[in-house]
């Protein structure tokens, strides 16, 4: 592929269309992929109102509308835990109804104990959270929960989730490939409300056909869909169907139940939604000759959404701003290698899975590579860069999901602590081809280009399924950069297998030296690694156990160029749950590190060249959640660049009230190597207060003593009506210096959104 590097350099306007002709070529308007034959055990009805104000559910969370009782419910709820395939212990009924409208959900969630059923979270986006390890998907944070998934398109791959717990608290997310992207930060236009029964609990979900993107219907075209309840009290999972624990869970588009009886649904017009921002701000800094200036900021924006084809979404944003999104959880880097920080800005997140490509990390560990992280756009290592604007078109075409998205940011100059930047244009193009029922082969092209420099990216990707466990992915990537270096190859293959007792998984991945992706994510270059863990699950009745895992595997890694040894390990974890919902895991690893340039862990530490050992053990779980008080504890000691490493940390949660939240947190690492050693701690102070599920507050606090830096950020979040909101952002920086904590920076910025329609 070498010789292509010159041709490639100038071909970043031709890649889109090429990729669209030779991938829309097979067949655009064709066919979903079909799954086992719909049956009459996996079918939902859902029934059509008659559009009058009589027969519209009002969303109060209680199912009394007389027009309820006409509508059929389902109710035969299996448990994936404790008990794989027996019937829930509490029954569950849900009725699904539409009109011209919109789509309504009601659940009636029984409970023997209603006393017991817990609801401790108002909060938005707080009921479920993404399982970090990607090993289960979805998993509750603590309530009684009810969700709902939605495959519109019926393809057996993409879906949309809707959550919620007693309180009426509302969570949505988007489910990619059947889960190896879930975007639990996309943020729909919908209405929730639940509410206590002498029974248990009930609610009601209204869900406009705005928010539901689906395909043009001739008549009663199915919808995949699927129903997933927690008994908090009894931690209990159970689902309408997939409930299986081998290849199960609401993630699992492809074994979703049918939904029929949809006719007529209606296409909007203009089918145009348009979010307007007005901001105003006031901010001090202290510039490099340590004076504290003060300026004002006014600014305007807006956000265009508009559905071109049924599925198919046109995004364009102006001016775009972030000044509502949470500052940055605080690290300590003790590694020769760059930190890696989540994307929460809202253009970013929606539809994000889509152009996901590369090696995922998880909370160990960074991912390896990343062919595209949006972060690289708008944000420098001084700060944020003003972005003049941006398009993206994502969605389903046929057979095909598609992604292009290409966004400018604005040339910054020279200033007190902040470097010069150009104007630059980032582009990606991805789109992906359904193969059979779960498999798809894909391909994408990211570019970035200034002034006068340019890197791109190609890839082609595919994961297969093998069975209901096994998921195989593979991808290849080459760079192309300007100038001297930077066209190298990236490439990875691997498997995961979640079977109900035997489990195991496998990554191999090489990146040359001089593969570049400067709008994605690289941790090293020069490096190939080959990763294999497999191991056992049990399920015990001793000690209160649910569960029991215990995996045994090893690591070896090497460079590209010369095949001189890196890094390699072997070791086991071990993972016990008990019923109650508490868990703990333990890793212990023999583990050889090599250090080929001399770093400096701190200002006065150095790490030289050398072999070092590495080998470590340590721990990380927590209570169950479900307590008023849990905690969540992680640490380990391991040999250290000829030295040591002891790290220890503790979170605490405290759940108030339903709508007051306290979780205080504290790390300590502490090194000691033969050029010196230091001790880094961090702490933080997490505060929510929920004046309603539209009004609340968020409040971090974060004390790096490595740098000696202190963060305030508090946040007010009013949701006036749905998709639009009122923030007021107050952020402040502090360091310790000699004569006390000086400030750095502080701002207060008021915003305001204002969803239309038409």
């Amino acid at each position: 592929m070498g010789r292509m590097g010159g041709d490639a350099r100038q071909m970043g306007g031709v890649w889109i269309p090429m990729l669209v002709a030779v991938f829309l070529g097979l067949d655009p308007a064709g066919g979903v992929a079909q799954s086992a034959p719909i049956t009459g055990d996996d079918v939902l009805n859902a029934v059509r109102l008659s559009g009058g104000d009589e027969e519209r559910p009002r969303i109060d969370g209680r199912v009394d509308e007389a027009f309820w009782d006409r509508v059929p419910p389902v109710s035969d709820f299996r448990q994936q835990n404790p008990a794989e395939a027996d019937p829930a212990t509490e029954r569950t009924e849900v009725r699904v109804a539409y009109d011209d409208e919109g789509l309504y959900v009601a659940v009636l969630a029984f409970d023997e104990r209603p006393g017991r059923v817990v609801s401790r979270l108002m909060q938005r986006d707080r009921i479920l959270e993404a399982d970090p390890f990607g090993q289960s998907g979805l998993r509750d944070a603590g309530d009684d929960v009810f969700a709902i998934l939605l495959d519109p398109f019926h393809d057996h791959r993409n879906g949309v989730i809707f959550a919620t717990n007693p309180n009426g608290a509302e969570f949505e997310a988007l489910i990619t490939d059947e889960g190896s992207s879930i975007n639990i930060d996309w943020r729909g236009v919908w209405e929730v409300a639940g509410t206590r029964t002498p029974d248990g609990w009930s609610a009601e979900f209204s869900i406009p056909w705005r928010t539901l993107r689906y395909p043009d219907a001739t008549g009663d075209e199915p919808w995949g869909i699927n129903f997933f309840r927690v008994i908090r009290s009894k931690n209990e999972q159970v689902y309408w169907r997939s409930w299986e624990r081998e290849g199960g869970g609401l993630q699992r588009v492809s074994r979703a139940g049918h939904m029929r009886g949809l006719r007529d649904l209606p296409r909007p017009g203009l089918n145009v939604e348009a979010k307007p921002y007005a901001l105003v701000g006031r901010a001090q800094e202290r510039n490099d000759a340590d004076v504290v200036g003060t300026v004002s900021d006014r600014a305007v924006g807006l956000d265009l959404k508009s559905e071109v084809l049924p599925g198919l979404l046109l995004d364009l944003t102006l001016n775009t701003d972030f000044a509502q999104v949470e500052v940055d959880d605080a690290q300590v880097n003790l590694t020769r290698f760059n930190l890696f920080f989540p994307e929460k800005r809202d253009f970013f997140l929606e539809n994000s899975g889509i152009f996901d490509f590369g090696i995922p990390g998880n909370p160990l560990e960074t991912p390896a590579y990343q062919m595209f992280f949006s972060r690289q756009i708008g944000i420098s290592e001084d700060g944020e860069v003003p972005i003049v604007g941006g398009a993206r078109l994502t969605g389903r075409v046929g057979a095909q999901t598609v992604g292009f998205m290409s966004v400018v940011t604005d040339q910054v100059p020279d200033g007190p602590g902040f470097d010069a930047v150009e104007q630059e244009l980032f582009s990606v193009a991805r789109v992906k081809r359904d193969v059979g029922e779960s498999n798809y082969i894909g391909a994408m092209i990211v570019d970035r280009r200034g002034d006068g420099a340019t890197n791109s990216s190609v890839g082609f990707d595919g994961q297969y399924l093998l069975g209901q466990a096994w998921v195989w992915d593979a991808f290849v990537a080459r760079s192309f950069t300007d100038g001297q270096g930077g066209d190298g190859t990236a490439y990875r293959v691997g498997y995961q297998y979640s079977g109900e007792v035997w489990g195991s998984f496998f990554n191999h991945f090489g990146i040359d030296e001089e593969a570049e992706a400067s709008a994605g994510f690289i941790t090293r270059g020069d490096y190939r690694s080959t990763e294999l863990y497999s191991g056992r699950t049990w399920r015990p009745s001793a000690m209160g156990l649910r569960e029991f895992q215990f995996f045994l595997g090893g690591k070896y890694a090497s460079t590209m160029s010369d095949n001189r040894m890196q890094d390699w390990q072997v070791g086991f974890f071990t993972t016990p749950t008990w019923r109650s919902g508490d868990n703990i895991s333990v890793f212990a690893n023999v583990a050889e590190t090599v250090v080929d340039e001399a770093f400096d862990l701190s200002d006065e530490v150095e790490v030289p060249v050398g072999r070092y050992e590495n080998s470590q053990v340590g721990w990380f779980g927590g209570s169950s959640r479900a307590r008023p008080l849990s905690v969540d504890v992680n640490g380990f000691v391991s040999q250290f660049y000829g030295g040591s490493l002891v790290t220890a940390g503790l979170t605490a949660t405290a759940a108030l009230s339903s709508r007051f939240q306290l979780a205080p947190g504290f790390t300590r690492n502490v090194v000691d190597v033969p050029s010196g050693g230091f001790t880094a701690d961090l702490t933080s102070l997490r505060a929510s207060f929920s004046f309603s599920t539209r009004l609340f507050a968020n409040a971090l606090v974060q004390y790096n003593s490595l740098d000696g830096d202190v963060s305030t950020n508090v946040r007010l979040n009013f949701i006036h009506r749905p998709g639009s909101d009122l923030f007021l952002v107050f952020t402040e920086n502090r360091s310790d210096a000699i004569n006390g904590w000086v400030l750095s920076d502080r701002g207060l910025v008021t915003k305001l959104t204002y969803l239309m329609r038409f």
